[in-house]
């Protein structure tokens, strides 16, 4: 061979091979010149819609407000084995390369490419795929021939060229922990946290071996190797990463043999808006920090505009989004900006709230309604219910649904809406069967009666002397009941107003052994117009003298009727002991318009139960107001303080009122109509509360409090005229009473709470108990009291 053609053979070689080389070095230089690369603060900060945290007392996460389900973890929360199994999967040199593998890139191209061999995997590391996550891949498609390919290759320049910016900006430790933190494992989980929630109901530090492989097994494809979706390929898919980790030497073959025996045990809950815990106290929190300034037009009543805007002017945390902004000007975002939220909410006494409201709706309470609708003849209005009354029902409830909604923006009439409304479809329905649902056929009509038919409750629990929330059960089913009951509604009270009522009388003079004849006591008034409230004692207490305390006791309305008739001695509109029992009401943190009438001793007014729980928490609290305090701080997603909380509290009455009331109060347990927590309950230790029934049954009630702990019920059907016909079912001793009694007995038995049968309530130390009187049956009788005792 001529040495000029081996010189041009050599110079041909070298060519050829450059010129790729160079074509690449050329291609990122233009890539990093002209095409939108990601800066290092875009790095920092990728658009990651980041999942605000609602946590408990405790540290545990009770919800969450997400767009995607993701929240962030450190490489310290991570369990060793996730990452071995990242590394053995995903990227066995993770450790040894700059952000690219050549290697794998040789492979992919010699094998996968050339050779068709598509077992070799991808070429991507871990930092490739991060860059790829945190930046996602804009559309390639085009019509121009080849088009998409030369955009995919400049995307994948790009990605090249982000992961070479992360691996010399972040340590590997660092790179696997925004890797793991950042990736879809499907079911909603964004993120090795929230899939390790999901699947699991661990913390990723918590994952076992087996557990670790199964979520990383997922990254590559989550629908199709879900164990929840496809248990045998995501067993396949899990051997599979733990084979591979045995080759990267993180298990011994025994080891790896051992585990891939283990079958695999799921704890599967997808963690949308309608799962975890407390969803009705999340969407409560989402209202008031998104509350705006008040309005006097949009209030019916001066007093509750008031009562608002005082609140806006002291509470930092009504309005909160809407009072604070970032450093660059912006608003938070509760669905993006990965707020933490540190809540009072107790973890365990939410657990057990939550299920003793499933526990009585579900095995007892409902059962009984079922049977009570044989004898309603348009079910499930109650009979005396008119025909007009229950179409107005039904037509609210049809232009409310979403059936409604939905039909009307795509433009049907009125005529086609309600006739769909007639017609079957099928339809997945709530029950209260194991699975939570039944799957039927019945007309949208008849769904609407359906769920009317379903009986709802709400629990509340507050505690004395702090004003913590500890508990927020706002309905029986978040999933397919989203009102809240607790703030969102106002039930007429009955008889759990007659503690403000007793404790006016206290304050105007009265003790506990006053006495007043049990007749019926009416309202004559100027106009001409009477009231005479109804009474439901027992024959053996009528036309005799009770004591206020027995009058409790027994919820006597003649009772009632008789203290509030002494409180308004003189004044021929009977006024004045409805507005002394108001003021008192107002300073103990009820701020809801109620009517001055006489009526209110029996419990006409309408109440949330929010503010009926924490006015009882007065009581044990020693006469000290507390207003409710759910919320402590919030951080932002580093973990910096934006905010603390407190509350203010104040002294409606004194040390003695509030102690004399609790042992009144104690009373309607021992031997009163809330005597059903020790026969059928078996409560121990020192327990007071009241019961509340109303005019037909519609609304039953129970508050009661330890000295430790204060909680309220309320159970009924979403409208007035769904009922019982029986107070012996529908009373608030057998519709609300029974779930604080499943609820307390929950908690004691836990013994972690600081809630015990031991606890008592502290007498205070300058009180005489003389002054409390000798017992019942003593006493004078009383048929006015001098308007000189009022306060």
């Amino acid at each position: 061979m001529k040495e000029t053609t081996q010189k041009r053979i050599i110079k041909w070689f070298w060519a050829l091979l450059l010129l790729p080389i160079a074509a690449v070095i050329i291609l990122l230089m233009m890539v990093w010149a002209f095409a939108d690369i990601p800066s290092f603060e875009e790095l920092e900060h990728p658009d990651s819609k980041l999942a605000t945290q609602v946590i408990a007392e405790g540290g545990e996460i009770l919800t969450t407000f997400h767009i995607e389900n993701r929240s962030y973890v450190t490489y310290a929360e991570l369990s060793p084995y996730l990452v071995q199994a990242t590394v053995a999967t995903e990227d066995a040199r993770f450790y040894n390369h700059s952000g690219i593998d050549f290697k794998s890139l040789g492979r992919v191209l010699v094998k996968t490419l050339l050779m068709s061999d598509s077992s070799q995997g991808g070429g991507s590391t871990v930092t490739q795929q991060l860059a790829k996550t945190l930046y996602p891949r804009a559309d390639v498609r085009s019509r121009i021939p080849g088009m998409s390919k030369v955009k995919m290759v400049w995307i994948k320049l790009k990605e090249w060229i982000t992961a070479v910016k992360l691996e010399r900006n972040y340590t590997k430790d660092e790179i696997m922990t925004m890797y793991l933190n950042s990736i879809f494992f499907g079911s909603g989980a964004y993120g090795v946290k929230a899939a390790a929630q999901t699947f699991f109901a661990k913390n990723p530090s918590e994952l076992n071996v087996e557990e670790s492989a199964m979520l990383v097994g997922m990254v590559n494809k989550p629908t199709r190797y879900n164990p929840a979706l496809n248990p045998d390929k995501a067993l396949v898919r899990r051997n599979f990463v733990i084979s591979q980790m045995e080759k990267a030497d993180f298990l011994t073959k025994a080891q790896r043999d051992s585990i891939q025996n283990v079958p695999i045990s799921l704890s599967y809950q997808v963690q949308d808006h309608n799962s975890g815990y407390a969803p009705y106290f999340r969407d409560m929190l989402r209202r008031y920090m998104r509350a705006e300034k008040p309005k006097k037009s949009q209030y019916t009543y001066p007093e509750e505009y008031s009562a608002d805007s005082l609140k806006w002017e002291k509470d930092a945390l009504y309005g909160w989004l809407n009072k604070n902004k970032k450093a660059d000007g912006s608003s938070y975002d509760l669905d993006r900006d990965g707020l933490r939220i540190y809540t009072t909410i107790n973890y365990k006494m939410q657990k057990y709230a939550e299920e003793a409201v499933a526990e009585h709706l579900g095995k007892s309470l409902q059962k009984s309604f079922w049977r009570d609708l044989r004898s309603k003849r348009n079910a499930p209005f109650s009979n005396d219910i008119d025909q007009e009354t229950i179409e107005r029902i039904m037509k609210n409830a049809r232009r409310y649904s979403d059936r409604y909604r939905n039909m009307k923006n795509s433009g049907a009439s009125d005529s086609e809406i309600y006739k769909s409304f007639s017609e079957p479809v099928n339809m997945r329905v709530f029950s209260w069967n194991k699975k939570g649902y039944c799957d039927t056929l019945m007309t949208p009509d008849d769904s609407i009666r359906y769920y009317k038919s379903h009986l709802r409750a709400a629990f509340m629990a507050i505690e004395p002397q702090t004003g913590h929330v500890k508990a927020y059960v706002g309905g029986p089913n978040y999933r397919y009941f989203k009102f809240d009951n607790i703030s969102q509604s106002r039930r007429q009270v009955g008889s759990t107003i007659k503690p403000f009522l007793y404790t006016t009388g206290l304050m105007s003079g009265m003790t506990p052994e006053t006495e007043f004849m049990n007749n019926s006591v009416s309202f004559a008034f100027p106009d001409g117009q009477v009231w005479t409230p109804k009474t439901t004692d027992k024959e053996e207490y009528k036309g005799r003298p009770l004591t206020m305390r027995k009058g409790l006791q027994i919820s006597s309305n003649n009772i009632a009727a008789s203290i509030m008739k002494a409180l308004c001695a003189g004044d021929p509109w009977f006024t004045s002991g409805p507005n002394a029992m108001l003021s008192l009401m107002r300073e103990m943190g009820i701020s809801c318009h109620i009517d001055p009438v006489p009526s209110i001793c029996v419990g006409s007014a309408e109440v949330s139960i929010y503010e009926m729980v924490a006015a009882y928490n007065t009581f044990p609290s020693g006469g000290l107001y507390c207003e409710p305090i759910f919320v402590t701080r919030i951080e932002d997603n580093m973990g910096n303080t934006l905010s603390e909380f407190t509350k203010s509290k104040r002294q409606p009455l004194n040390e003695t009122v509030a102690y004399t009331m609790v042992q009144m109060m104690r009373g309607v347990v021992d031997g009163g109509t809330a005597g059903r927590l020790r026969s059928t309950y078996g409560l121990t230790g020192e327990i007071a509360g009241k019961t509340g029934t109303t005019n037909d049954n519609s609304d039953g009630w129970f508050i009661g409090y330890t000295p430790t702990l204060t909680a309220g019920v309320w159970a009924g059907a979403e409208d007035r005229q769904v009922h019982f016909e029986s107070i012996a079912l529908g009373g608030g001793s057998n519709a609300a009473l029974p779930i604080w009694g499943l609820f307390m007995k929950k908690v004691i038995a836990d013994g972690t709470l600081g809630v015990s049968s031991s606890d008592a309530f502290i007498r205070p130390s300058n009180m005489n108990m003389d002054a409390m009187g000798p017992g019942e049956g003593a006493g004078e009788v009383v048929d006015d009291v001098d308007e000189s005792m009022f306060f």
